[in-house]
């Protein structure tokens, strides 16, 4: 008996770190799940049992068929029924509705989960909660639901965050951005794809891994750079087609091909297309709209246009825009590229009135996707509304049955309700405040929000009896890289430029992006000198770094910029940033690539610009 509880405790012990490891670990999370399987058996442990069941379900959504997942996961979920383990039950199934999305079964999905959300927010904890919320924002976002999308998913990562997160941090991210770029938001879905990937590379989980370069690979096809993605498309198709690499479902040959011939690499694009070709497809829209894409690329590259028009032909019961929305499961993104191409394809072969009529198609699909993008992104005032709906609600149901049972019960449940939606809210708030107050293009602050924070800055350097700098900066001779390299590389040479100052900057300092190729700093307790050696480091580490940021060979940049504090500059924030940018004049009046400080505060005999 001793012997069997023994195994029993191990048994859970071992189901209880598989399930621990399934986005750290994910070689060792099935062994272990399969270790706690067979001493559960042996001890006749249901509990254990079931547990391990759970992290071989879970582990098999990602690496195997949705099919298998879901059988695993059905014993998992009678298995939790039999012990009357209702944490268990919740999460055996929100994975089987991730099993039915991933099965094409969209509506199923949703029904089934959405009854697990009130208990599975009162009983799970932390990351177990943040699964739920991810897999009912994931059921939303496959029916192209973004608004209840995001609101789920940043709920989920901020419950990920309260707690150790065994790197489900890094899968919220990669959802984050893949809800991100369906919107057309792509510096945005690019940031948090590069804070998953610095997340997941901790770990050995290279199933996440892919799908984040995935992502990647889209957002840099979508923007025009399709050749920055190669390496992400090789690396990829090097992983192995097992528990060990990428699995066996959802490979996303044919967003890696569409990528490649895009490139320029028809010989790799071609491969990759018969690689997509040759997988057996659930019923999901998307994958065979853009297999379609990517056929009709390869065979327009190769000069046959006749079967390029075939392969996008066959494919457009899947882009039906007869149908209110689309075909069930179908993103605006892919419908979007799945149009143009047809359009671009049309026009190739000289018929321009079918041309016109496929371009004015993508022209309203691509307005719709900037309307949802609107929607997503101010969603807070919707779910406020729905919050006060449902307080009133509960005032009726309070005064109505106050005296009986049921009446409490109900009470209970609406107060519940309301705490949830008000924590939707608050998490999508604080995400609307990040996107209003952030520059796209170079992740740095905007003018607005320096402009809304810079007089309580001053205001407590002059409480503290501390200076305060203020530093304007211009990127010299910008208009000459949009002239001569296009204005594609200069975006990428302004992210560069705002990566440096990002990493360059303290804390307590503040950095914006001012407006075109100017930036603003704000600088705490640092008086005008002393920012000005600063600044000057900054401008020899631009010389050194620029020379390979826009993807075009270029001469070291430089910059010009202007230096003012509050000792030398009375008056206020418009007075101190005044005196910066007449600094900044004179700076590039007086030759650029340099850094001047404000009239009042001449610089010591040993400065100079290195």
């Amino acid at each position: 008996m001793d012997m069997a509880r023994t195994s029993s405790t191990d048994a859970m012990r071992l189901a209880r770190r598989a399930w621990g490891l399934l986005h750290e670990d994910s070689a060792r999370a099935i062994t272990l799940a399969d270790r706690a399987l067979t001493l559960a058996q042996s001890a006749n442990d249901a509990s254990a049992e079931a547990w391990a069941r759970l992290a071989r379900g879970f582990h098999l959504l990602y690496f195997a068929t949705p099919g298998q997942a879901e059988h695993e996961l059905e014993l998992a979920r009678q298995g939790f029924a039999a012990v009357e383990e209702r944490a268990g039950i919740v999460l055996a199934g929100a994975g089987l509705a991730r099993a039915l999305w991933r099965a094409g079964r969209f509506r199923e999905a949703v029904e089934r989960v959405l009854p697990l959300r009130d208990e599975g927010l009162q009983r799970l904890k932390h990351e177990q909660r943040s699964v739920l919320l991810n897999i009912i924002a994931g059921c939303y976002s496959a029916e192209g639901r973004s608004e209840q999308a995001f609101a789920y998913m940043f709920e989920a990562l901020r419950d990920s965050r309260r707690g150790r997160s065994h790197g489900y941090d890094a899968v919220l991210h990669c959802n984050i951005a893949h809800e991100l770029l369906q919107l057309g938001d792509y510096h945005e879905a690019l940031r948090h794809i590069d804070q998953g990937i610095e997340r997941v590379v901790r770990n050995h989980n290279p199933r996440l891994h892919s799908v984040l370069l995935i992502n990647r690979v889209i957002c840099l096809t979508e923007l025009g750079r399709a050749s920055e993605a190669l390496p992400d498309v090789r690396a990829v198709c090097n992983l192995p087609a097992d528990a060990s690499g990428r699995g066996t479902m959802a490979a996303h040959f044919e967003t890696l091909a569409v990528a490649a011939l895009q490139a320029g690499e028809q010989a790799l694009g071609s491969d990759l297309v018969d690689r997509a070709l040759a997988i057996e497809r659930a019923p999901i829209p998307d994958e065979h709209l853009e297999l379609a894409v990517a056929e009709a690329l390869r065979e327009s590259l190769r000069g046959d246009l006749s079967h390029a028009l075939m392969a996008l032909r066959e494919a457009q019961g899947w882009a039906d825009d007869g149908r209110e929305g689309g075909a069930e499961g179908s993103s605006l993104r892919i419908r979007c590229l799945y149009w143009l191409t047809l359009s671009r394809l049309q026009e190739q072969m000289g018929r321009t009135a079918a041309a016109l009529d496929s371009m004015r198609v993508w022209q309203r699909l691509h307005v719709e996707r900037a309307e949802l993008a609107s929607r997503a992104r101010y969603q807070a005032a919707a779910l406020q509304t729905e919050l006060l709906r449902l307080q009133h609600k509960l005032e009726e149901n309070d005064a109505r049955r106050r005296a009986t049972e049921r009446a409490r019960a109900e009470l209970e449940a609406a107060n519940l309700a309301l705490s949830r939606k008000m924590q939707e809210v608050q998490s999508l708030q604080a995400a609307l405040r990040e996107l209003a107050t952030r520059d796209e293009l170079t992740g740095l602050f905007n003018r607005r929000h320096l402009n809304d924070v810079v007089p309580a800055m001053l205001s407590m350097a002059q409480r503290d009896g501390q200076p305060l700098a203020a530093v304007m900066i211009d990127l010299d001779w910008f208009k000459a890289i949009n002239d001569n390299h296009g204005h594609d590389a200069g975006d990428r040479l302004l992210a560069g430029f705002g990566r440096l100052l990002a990493r360059y900057c303290r804390k307590s300092d503040l950095a914006c992006r001012w407006g075109g190729e100017e930036f603003c700093m704000l600088l705490p307790h640092t008086d005008a000198r002393t920012a000005r050696r600063k600044v000057l480091g900054l401008l020899r580490r631009w010389r050194d770094e620029s020379t390979t940021l826009a993807g075009v060979p270029l001469e070291p940049q430089t910059f010009s910029a202007g230096v003012s504090d509050t000792l030398c500059v009375p008056g206020g924030a418009s007075a101190l940033l005044l005196a910066a940018d007449a600094a900044l004049l004179e700076a590039k009046c007086s030759g650029r690539k340099q850094v001047q400080l404000a009239a009042s505060a001449p610089p010591s005999a040993h400065e100079s610009d290195g």
